[in-house]
C-alpha cells in the first residue's frame, strides 16, 4: 500500500517543532522589497568576513554601502513616513536614529582603506549595527508587523519604493568616482 504524504502548501515552512510558519511569500510588495533587500546586505557582510584581499573588501564595502544609502533613503522618503500613526512613534524614531549611526559609520569606513587599523572591525560592527535593526523592524510587534496591520496600501507604496529605488540606484552609480 502506498503512502501519501501531505503536501505543505509553497507559502509555508515547517520550523524545528513541526509547525507551519508564515514565510514572505504573503507579504506585502512593500515590506517583501525591503526584506529582500536585509536578506542581500546580510549575505554579503557574511560573504565580507571570508575575504582577505583588500581590493575585494574594497569592491564587496562599496556594494553593501550603496545598498543600505538607498534602502535607507526609500525608508525614510516613503515607508516611514507613510507609516506615522500606523506604526509606534517611538520604534519610528528609533528606526531614523538607527539609520543616522549606520550613515555615520559607513562614513568612517568609506574614508579609509581597507588595509587601515580599524577597518575589518567598522565593517563587522555596521553588520552587527544593521542585524539589530532588521530585527527590530521584522520582528513580531515591530515595524513590518505594524505596518501590516494599518490603513496603508503596502502594495502601492512598494511600487513607489521599487521605483525610488531603481532611480537612486541609477544616480549614485553615475555619481560614484571610478
Amino acid at each position: 500500500m502506498a503512502t501519501v504524504q501531505a503536501k505543505v502548501p509553497s507559502n509555508a515552512s515547517r520550523t524545528r517543532s513541526g509547525r507551519r510558519r508564515r514565510t514572505g511569500r504573503r507579504d506585502p510588495l512593500a515590506v517583501s522589497l525591503l526584506k529582500k533587500d536585509h536578506r542581500e546586505v546580510e549575505g554579503w557582510f557574511d560573504e565580507y568576513e571570508q575575504l582577505e584581499e583588500d581590493r575585494e573588501k574594497l569592491e564587496l564595502f562599496n556594494k553593501i554601502a550603496l545598498a543600505l544609502k538607498v534602502h535607507t533613503q526609500i525608508e525614510e522618503e516613503i515607508f516611514y513616513p507613510e507609516e506615522r500613526g500606523d506604526v509606534e512613534e517611538d520604534m519610528l524614531d528609533e528606526a531614523y536614529v538607527e539609520h543616522d549611526g549606520a550613515k555615520k559609520l559607513i562614513a568612517e569606513i568609506e574614508a579609509m582603506n581597507p588595509g587601515d587599523e580599524f577597518y575589518d572591525a567598522k565593517v563587522k560592527v555596521l553588520g552587527e549595527y544593521i542585524k539589530h535593526h532588521v530585527k527590530e523592524e521584522e520582528q513580531p510587534g515591530g515595524i513590518f508587523a505594524q505596518a501590516k496591520k494599518g490603513d496603508e496600501n503596502l502594495d502601492a507604496m512598494g511600487e513607489r519604493l521599487k521605483a525610488r529605488k531603481q532611480e537612486l540606484m541609477a544616480n549614485m552609480a553615475r555619481s560614484k568616482p571610478n
